[in-house]
């Protein structure tokens, strides 16, 4: 049964309610749904709140054909689809990925960063076996407001990031690397464990929660210091 919060699918009972209550629309995770679930979920929240974007992620390959049907946007880097405008944007964030192999998560930090209202800056390969390209782009760094450092491997670039820039900094350690990485895990333990004073650190390959994060990090005003 429908109401002004929630819209029962049968399968799923979808929350219209939440940009009300957060500041962020409702998010359709689409690993284990059938193509026609993430079809069906998107329909009906573009159809409800068609003056903002909503975003669906972790898609498969045919649930983004089902995305694309319907006439949602794919961004098929970022296993990902959208429907409908992006907010107004406030405060740029920069997504600074180590490697090509991380794009599918940095993809996904980036497009979540937009659909919840910031500016996403995105560098890409930057990782700390070429030293001399991050500092190539530390400049750009200095001029963004949050960033999101997402690395594989043993997980350093967000060490080496913090210790650079000033920003609030979000690590996002994927599941890119050889055997003893296991899955992202050691890269999860070097950024828990980093040296470099605030890091905070998301789950493995968590590009939506780190943009999540992020934009509304971008949303909270500056905090005006009164004279006593």
């Amino acid at each position: 049964m429908d109401d002004n919060r929630t819209a029962d699918l049968g399968f799923a009972r979808i929350d219209l309610d939440r940009a009300a209550r957060t500041g962020d629309p409702e998010v359709v995770y689409g690993a284990g749904k059938t193509p026609e679930q993430v079809a069906a979920i998107l329909t009906t929240l573009h159809e409800r709140h068609p003056d903002r974007a909503v975003l669906a992620t972790r898609l498969s390959p045919e649930a983004m054909d089902a995305a694309a049907a319907v006439g949602a946007e794919v961004h098929r880097v970022a296993r990902a689809a959208t429907w409908g405008p992006l907010p107004a944007q406030r405060g740029r964030v920069g997504i600074i990925s180590a490697g090509t192999s991380d794009a599918p998560v940095a993809a996904e930090a980036a497009l979540t960063v937009a659909v919840h209202g910031a500016e996403a800056v995105v560098i890409n390969d930057v990782g700390v076996a070429g030293l001399h390209r991050l500092l190539a782009v530390r400049d750009s760094l200095e001029s963004l407001d949050v960033l999101i450092v997402v690395a594989g491997m043993e997980g350093a670039l967000p060490s080496v990031v913090g210790g650079l820039v000033g920003a609030p900094l979000i690590a996002v350690p994927t599941s890119i690397g050889y055997g003893a990485s296991f899955g992202g895990l050691a890269a999860l333990l070097g950024m828990l464990n980093s040296c470099a004073p605030g890091v905070t650190v998301v789950n493995i390959d968590n590009g939506y929660g780190a943009g999540v994060a992020a934009a509304r990090i971008c949303r909270v005003e500056p905090r005006v210091e009164v004279e006593r």
